[in-house]
């Protein structure tokens, strides 16, 4: 899927954030009335959501029913993956049809961090982690690096850097675990070949590759003394091998979206972030494929939106969490099957282009009304 690591960072980096943030409450009034500018007819329009199923994601079903007129169709597995077996029954259900996918992560505002989500219902309206499908899945390779990064030393002998290696790092052949780029960590000898200047009862030491030197400054080092990589462990210097299930859409998949980008996973600021970031990402390129090859979506409109869920964790007080959409990605394609892509910028500034006030919003309260002072319906049995 990605490539090279060039383009893994690449890809990664091409994903703003900040900037291109909006409340679910302004984001959903936009999509409502960016779809009416496609020609979309109001009352005929069936929305869906490819959303993980953990609670948090509700108040975005909410606002959806609210401004659509009627509940999403579900298109989402957990981990915010595309059930894309649904596409068939999601095109019987409406005429003109909306998709909304999302990864989500939650946000902890007091101490700005990411991956945790505060649950009301629990004894004490702990935090836990969210997703906690794409924490599950991100927690073996945290251990992985954990473990080589605090068992690879550096050190400096007569101001040249060694490399102290645990010898299970060095086993290329393991089915899984953390994998060394070890010509980008360690100099080779002249035949091109890894040997070591000494072999130790637990580890080898080696000396340090230009390319290593090139991630660090090598005067944070005393001579004499060694110390763990640490955070030089840079994700262009290992890669993880790791049995998936290549079932597909099963419960690997998200692992399986994410094992090649997992070394800036787990190197970056924010794990589980980037984890849902990078997910959104694969999912929406491997969606809008399935979209197109889908023979009931023929002649339809439609209007496919990934992007990211940030749910901020409720304050006291609060019901639901103030949920943030970054979009990223959409695809559009109209009845006689014209279709094309908006990149992130693209997609921004048509959904800025849009009001956020929708006339034709549902009263929530009222509908409900409606219902409860409806004549008793007897069923037959």
């Amino acid at each position: 899927m990605y490539g090279t690591n060039s383009s893994i960072s690449s890809l990664l980096g091409a994903y703003h954030m900040a900037e291109v943030s909006m409340r679910y409450s302004r984001f959903m009034p936009r999509v409502y009335n960016l779809a009416k500018s496609l020609g979309f007819k109001p009352g005929r329009i069936m929305p869906s959501r490819a959303f993980c199923s953990d609670e948090s994601q509700g108040y975005p079903i909410i606002l959806i029913a609210k401004h659509f007129g009627t509940f999403p169709f579900n298109h989402g597995l957990v981990g915010g993956i595309v059930a894309t077996d649904r596409h068939a029954p999601h095109s019987h259900h409406g005429k003109d049809l909306v998709i909304i996918q999302a990864s989500h992560v939650g946000y902890d505002p007091v101490n700005e961090r990411f991956g945790v989500y505060r649950r009301l219902q629990t004894e004490d309206a702990c935090e836990t982690s969210n997703c906690g499908k794409i924490s599950g899945a991100l927690e073996w390779y945290l251990k992985e690096y954990e473990f080589a990064s605090q068992n690879i030393f550096l050190s400096k002998e007569n101001d040249e850097v060694k490399v102290i290696i645990d010898n299970l790092l060095l086993h290329a052949e393991r089915e899984e675990g953390l994998l060394l780029n070890l010509d980008k960590i360690v100099k080779l000898d002249p035949q091109g070949k890894l040997t070591p200047e000494i072999s130790k009862s637990t580890a080898k030491v080696f000396s340090a590759s230009s390319a290593l030197l090139n991630y660090f400054n090598t005067n944070e080092l005393n001579n004499g003394q060694s110390e763990p990589i640490g955070t030089h462990l840079h994700p262009d210097l290992f890669y993880f091998k790791r049995k998936i299930s290549q079932h597909h859409e099963g419960r690997d998949h998200l692992e399986k979206n994410l094992i090649n980008v997992m070394p800036y996973v787990v190197t970056s600021q924010w794990p589980a972030l980037t984890a849902a970031q990078a997910n959104t990402q694969v999912e929406f390129d491997r969606a809008f494929r399935t979209i197109i090859q889908e023979p009931t979506y023929k002649n339809k409109k439609i209007l496919f939106i990934s992007g990211l869920n940030v749910d901020i964790s409720p304050q006291e007080g609060q019901v639901f969490p103030l949920t943030k959409f970054i979009p990223w990605a959409a695809y559009v394609q109209d009845e006689n099957g014209h279709h094309h892509t908006w990149e992130q910028a693209e997609l921004f500034d048509k959904l800025q282009e849009q009001s956020t006030e929708n006339p034709d919003q549902l009263d929530m309260e009222s509908a409900i009304e409606i219902m409860e002072s409806a004549k008793e319906i007897h069923l037959p049995f």
